[in-house]
């Protein structure tokens, strides 16, 4: 015999450890700081998404409330009124600049705003445009072959944009600066001699060569 008479066989002596608690020692998972059973991480949380109702919207809204003033102003005649318009386009073609940098930085980029954003500033720039060809002080050929590369730009990130933004290029800004700058010397009062026809000109070549940029760079990210 290995063991005295009333030792128990070395088979049913309970194990040493935890496990000699048996059932008993079990129980429910404690929670831990998170609050997730075990302490298990769970997913992150997503991050909110941001309601349509913000300051960089707001903007974006407020650019298109002020077009049909400023075509207003500059159809009204007058040096007065023209500077008023003038005044008002550069207002508004601030607020672009301004709803694009607060969406990015606050976390404010809505699928409202990356439509709304184009058109208000097409909205802008177009009716600059249309409103001086129609008083006969910019070739109409000019409004046409802009207006074309513009919309259809628009109509192209419309329909790209659920796949993915494309980012405006260094020329793109470059298009809109120029624009802005040939728009506003047509629109003030005051003998600009060349200047006006040359700005526009190379506001002109610089919208042809990022449109056709813009397409190629939509094309290629095409699935």
């Amino acid at each position: 015999m290995t063991g005295s008479q009333g030792d128990p066989p070395a088979a049913d002596l309970p194990a040493a450890g935890p496990a000699a608690a048996g059932p008993a020692a079990t129980g429910p998972p404690v929670p831990d700081a998170a609050g997730l059973p075990g302490g298990g991480a769970g997913p992150a949380a997503a991050a909110p998404r941001p309601g349509i109702v913000n300051v960089a919207n707001a903007l974006t809204v407020l650019r298109l409330v002020m077009v049909p003033f400023f075509v207003l102003f500059l159809v009204t005649g007058g040096t007065g009124w023209r500077v008023a318009a003038f005044a008002l386009f550069i207002i508004a073609s601030a607020t672009d600049l301004l709803d694009g940098r607060l969406a990015r930085q606050r976390g404010l980029i809505t699928d409202f705003g990356k439509i709304a954003d184009p058109v208000a500033d097409k909205a802008l720039t177009g009716s600059a445009f249309i409103t001086l060809s129609v008083l006969g002080e910019l070739s109409w050929w000019v409004t046409g072959v802009i207006l074309v590369r513009e919309l259809g730009i628009t109509v192209l990130r419309i329909m790209v944009i659920r796949r993915n933004v494309i980012a405006a290029s260094r020329g793109g800004k470059l298009k809109t600066l120029l624009q802005v700058i040939a728009i506003s010397l047509y629109v003030l009062p005051g003998p600009f001699g060349l200047a006006r026809p040359l700005v526009m000109g190379a506001a002109v070549v610089v919208t042809l060569v990022t449109g056709a940029d813009y397409v190629i760079r939509a094309r290629a990210d095409k699935p």
